[in-house]
């Protein structure tokens, strides 16, 4: 189990967990981001900025850090 925001861009995985402020947690899921599904890593910001990630055909920007924590493992 790792974390989303180590992944190389590429990488496709699933995710295991969504950690963090509840508020960050809840709107996460309202887009779609829910245990269980599979998504890719598209870009990455530089300096530690946010990462585009794509489940299906949705693309989403999303910043971790301490207030979002998303595990991930590798996808069959």
């Amino acid at each position: 189990m790792t974390s989303l925001h180590t992944c190389p861009v590429g990488t496709k995985c699933r995710i295991l967990s969504i950690d963090g402020e509840q508020s960050c947690v809840r709107r996460v899921m309202e887009l779609g981001l829910v245990p269980g599904v599979v998504c890719t890593v598209e870009r990455r910001a530089p300096f530690g900025g946010p990462i585009e990630i794509s489940t299906g055909m949705t693309r989403l920007g999303v910043r971790l850090g301490s207030e979002l924590r998303i595990m991930i493992a590798g996808a069959e």
